[in-house]
């Protein structure tokens, strides 16, 4: 089975393996909420903008757009609503086939755990996670991925009537550290080291498992794949600690977010292998049979990493108005 994943709750099932290319809020980027402060200046606002935001440009719209509710059969997007950088020129071209929250997290480039996301629609209308809207809209030139977000964000406010800002909560989390400072775990290296994104492996004859070293075959994007041992392998290639951590918690099934605390700089490769759940012996046999290595004993193991829980303060949206979109 093959599935693609654009975002924690929207899947593309076709046949083969099973890959997950990870995932996926109006220009105007509000500033976290911080509780009785007094109303800041749009200076102190713009400083607090990510720097993608600005790199990007700021404020950018969609020379037209046109969105409809669907029912019918999912369609594919132009391009992986991720929070990743996995991206390929469309020539100002944008459609997508959603539910507004992969919109919201693809137009502000997050990457929210399951617990993050139900808290975010928790007081919302049930439509809100269960409509899927067909977005199809063209831009001017040949956009960026980051720049078709700044658009999304515009369209959002526009169409959506989407406001929201950001409140920084502590909430559980799982610390992401190496457990030998300045030590890499054995399925976890340099980039560099590894082979350049413009020399893309052959892909393994149909039918056989992936290269367990070099997976995916693309840079920028993160794969899931079902092993023939029922295994699981998840892998990246040219990533960073940050976005390792940012993709832990749905590709993982952690259950909480995962920030990190490595220390580490720079781009990575990795793969790691680990059963999703422990191995259960048949009714009624006495042979022992051995547990299926757990994600956390695996990413110790294979990336040298170690996730300890832990609380800490995450900036966390929250929606104040939304509404359905007039259909044109």
């Amino acid at each position: 089975m093959h599935l693609e994943v654009k975002s924690k709750n929207k899947l593309l099932i076709s046949a083969a393996v099973m890959t997950v290319v990870a995932l996926g809020h109006s220009f105007l980027w509000n500033a976290p909420a911080r509780a009785q402060a007094p109303r800041e200046t749009l200076s102190a606002q713009a400083e607090k903008m990510p720097a993608w935001v600005t790199a990007a440009g700021g404020k950018a719209e969609f020379e037209v757009a046109s969105i409809r509710e669907d029912t019918g059969p999912f369609k594919p997007p132009s391009f992986a609503l991720s929070a990743d950088d996995s991206f390929r020129p469309t020539g100002g071209l944008f459609h997508a086939d959603f539910s507004l929250p992969t919109y919201i997290e693809f137009a502000y480039k997050q990457w929210l755990s399951l617990e993050q996301e139900q808290t975010m629609l928790a007081n919302l209308p049930k439509w809100v996670s269960t409509d899927r809207f067909l977005i199809e809209a063209r831009a001017e030139g040949n956009p960026t991925k980051d720049q078709f977000r700044l658009m999304m964000q515009s369209l959002l406010a526009d169409r959506f009537g989407l406001r929201l800002h950001f409140e920084t909560r502590e909430v559980p989390v799982y610390a992401m550290e190496l457990i030998k400072p300045g030590k890499l775990g054995p399925k976890l290296h340099p980039h560099a080291e590894g082979p350049a994104c413009d020399v893309v492996p052959t892909p393994a004859a149909k039918g056989a498992p992936p290269n367990l070293d070099v997976y995916p075959y693309s840079c920028d994007v993160y794969g899931l794949t079902r092993l023939p041992n029922h295994d699981m392998l998840m892998g990246s290639r040219n990533t960073t600690a940050e976005l390792i951590a940012s993709a832990l918690p749905s590709l993982g099934a952690l259950g909480r977010p995962v920030v990190d605390r490595t220390g580490l700089s720079g781009r990575f490769d990795f793969t790691v292998e680990f059963s999703p759940e422990a191995t259960v012996p048949p009714a009624g046999s006495t042979a022992e049979t051995e547990p299926g290595t757990a994600f956390l004993e695996a990413a110790k193991e294979q990336l040298g990493i170690k996730l300890e829980s832990t609380r800490a303060p995450l900036e966390n949206p929250v929606i104040d108005h939304v509404e359905r979109p007039s259909e044109n």
